[in-house]
């Protein structure tokens, strides 16, 4: 069975959904949104709503070793049932 949710993406944009209920998550690319929703019930025992997704595009980079790729990436905004929390994201 393939790992859904590789990890969350706590940044000073995402704590802002934080407060409206909506936590964001890197998840594998080819995880559906049904997939995703069983996933975050699963590990955080909480209600989800709704799901977004977004794939985010890679891109090629500089490093010291020469160009190098960045592969292409998906992130998955999950919105809890009103009340619901995720522990790990409160107190950032």
């Amino acid at each position: 069975m393939k790992q859904v949710i590789k990890a969350p993406l706590i940044t000073e944009k995402n704590t802002y959904h934080n407060a409206a209920g909506v936590y964001v998550f890197e998840v594998d690319l080819k995880s559906t949104k049904t997939d995703i929703k069983a996933a975050v019930e699963k590990n955080f025992k909480v209600k989800v709503d709704n799901v977004r997704t977004s794939v985010c595009r890679g891109h090629s980079k500089y490093t010291k070793f020469g160009l190098t790729k960045i592969p292409y990436w998906k992130k998955a905004y999950v919105k809890l049932v009103e009340g619901e929390k995720i522990a790990l994201f409160e107190g950032v």
